[in-house]
């Protein structure tokens, strides 16, 4: 096979943040990624409504991948009302790129530890690889013990030894990446901007530039 593999990114980007990209840009360098789809969500199933209209959203994430070729907006998720679930969406992905194209799901650590929880979960494995970007200080092989037992089995038969697994297969592996520590959250953005303080520098300067214009957060 040896086809390089593209990238999945989901999440409500309310707003898109420099730890998104960085985590992006890691996934692509140490994966060796063909590309990586970021898409933002509709109508989250495991969260509040996002404070940001969709369009806004949108708008943010747009601005924020302007520059990188390897970074594509994918618009599939942002307008639907229903629930949108990531299964929903490989499934989409690979009825457009094909059964063999590999593609992989990327996720920061907390949220792999939640899989389980996520709709159809063990049927993302059939449909793409699962990279994991674990914190400098937190490593994902010491809080997997205390996991799910189901999901804490996936990984342990899953685990990949190295980041050419990826390319050999379309889907069923787990890869743990390194992300360095950038402390930056949407949360604590969304508070800076109802607290007037500066949040330049946490973000491209387009997406703050764009928040102060449309007083988004205040």
């Amino acid at each position: 096979m040896n086809q390089a593999p593209i990238g999945i990114l989901g999440g409500t980007f309310d707003p898109i943040h420099n730890g998104h990209l960085r985590l992006a840009q890691e996934a692509l360098e140490q994966c060796n990624l063909a590309a990586i789809h970021f898409i933002p969500s509709g109508t989250p199933p495991h969260r509040t409504a996002p404070h940001a209209s969709a369009v806004q959203r949108l708008d943010m994430v747009r601005l924020a991948l302007q520059g990188n070729a390897a970074f594509v907006l994918d618009e599939r998720e942002i307008y639907r009302i229903d629930p949108c679930y990531t299964v929903d969406t490989l499934t989409a992905l690979r009825a457009e790129l094909g059964m063999q194209q590999p593609l992989c799901l990327l996720m920061g650590g907390d949220a792999f530890l939640l899989l389980h929880s996520w709709h159809e979960w063990k049927s993302l494995f059939e449909l793409s690889h699962i990279v994991v970007m674990q914190r400098v200080g937190h490593p994902l092989g010491n809080a997997i013990n205390g996991a799910n037992e189901a999901l804490r089995d996936e990984y342990r038969a899953r685990l990949a030894p190295a980041p050419r697994i990826l390319r050999d297969s379309p889907a069923g592996a787990i890869l743990v990446a390194n992300m360095p520590a950038l402390e930056i959250s949407a949360t604590d953005i969304r508070k800076r901007c109802a607290e007037n303080k500066n949040i330049h520098y946490l973000l491209p300067d387009v997406v703050a530039d764009y928040i102060q214009l449309h007083h988004l957060y205040t």
